[in-house]
């Protein structure tokens, strides 16, 4: 698509990656830019994202939200993703792009991502014990959004995919937010923030995190059915009014999961051109991966990789 290529453009000439041009530089879009640069085969740029990344981890291994942000730290996961899966990205990714890959990780970024999933490892969301008036199991410890709270669902999943990126895909954490997730789906289809019933109220799901969980749940076996639930719910939501970003993690979600929509390409086309004039590197940065459909290197990997 010739607005992919827009996007791509603008996430390459920038020094630094922003959610607008109103805003300051931050880890989220960053990553994603990085992973989206990468999987189009433009390294150098990746390169410099990547570099950013590390400019802004933490003494604890920890990657916060700014340079004047350390904490809270959950973009963590996504650092991890950049650091990790932009070579493997660009090799899984290399007959589609058809050429070599040439942005392997230095020894800096493979030591920052060492110590960063060590932090990660260190983290777990508050537990309790599970109570009449919630309806999702308050036992599973997953990732939380600021240290010291509870778990929630999009930190989690962002958890879960660095743990697989890094090899840890058997490790007893991986299996927990893997369960986690699963739990937190609505038996309806979707999932919001990690909540399904608060005072025998059910809650609504969201696109984004419905997106995100699909992605991070590839390959998972769906015995009560809320993976096939949230892939008809994602199908019945997306359409030209969804915004970019949610636009993006749903198709990503949906592609995980091995379904597409028709309409696809239209309304990325469309939400890239309102992104672009924004400045907004996270959703052109999706956008562009989102693109790719099932050959998108983010979610190769994910399918690639068994289950937790």
């Amino acid at each position: 698509m010739k607005s992919v290529d827009r996007a791509l453009d603008f996430l390459e000439c920038q020094t630094d990656w922003r959610y607008s041009a109103r805003t300051t530089p931050a880890a989220e879009p960053t990553a994603w830019a990085a992973l989206a640069l990468a999987a189009y085969g433009r390294h150098e740029a990746a390169a410099r994202a990547r570099v950013w990344l590390l400019d802004l981890q933490n003494t604890n291994g920890s990657v916060g939200i700014r340079k004047d942000e350390p904490a809270p730290c959950w973009p963590t996961g996504l650092a991890v993703l950049a650091w990790k899966l932009t070579g493997a990205v660009s090799a899984t990714n290399i007959k589609s792009i058809g050429t070599a890959p040439s942005n392997a990780p230095s020894w800096a970024e493979q030591e920052g991502s060492r110590r960063a999933v060590e932090w990660l490892l260190t983290i777990a969301g508050e537990t309790s014990a599970n109570a009449q008036y919630t309806g999702h199991d308050t036992s599973i410890a997953g990732w939380p959004w600021v240290v010291g709270t509870h778990s929630w669902v999009e930190p989690s999943a962002l958890a879960l995919l660095a743990l697989r990126a890094a090899g840890l895909a058997e490790h007893p954490r991986a299996r927990d937010a893997a369960r986690l997730l699963y739990d937190r789906l609505l038996s309806t289809g979707g999932c919001n923030y990690g909540n399904t019933i608060v005072l025998g109220q059910a809650l609504l799901p969201h696109v984004e995190p419905t997106g995100l969980t699909l992605l991070a749940l590839a390959g998972r076996p769906d015995a009560q059915g809320r993976i096939a639930a949230s892939i008809a719910y994602l199908q019945g939501t997306l359409g030209p009014e969804t915004t970019p970003a949610s636009l993006a993690y749903g198709l990503l979600g949906l592609a995980a999961q091995r379904t597409t929509l028709a309409q696809s390409d239209e309304w990325l086309s469309a939400c890239v051109e309102g992104s672009y004039r924004r400045g907004a590197s996270l959703e052109l940065a999706l956008l562009a991966l989102a693109a790719m459909g099932s050959d998108c290197p983010l979610v190769a990997f994910s399918t690639n990789h068994q289950a937790a």
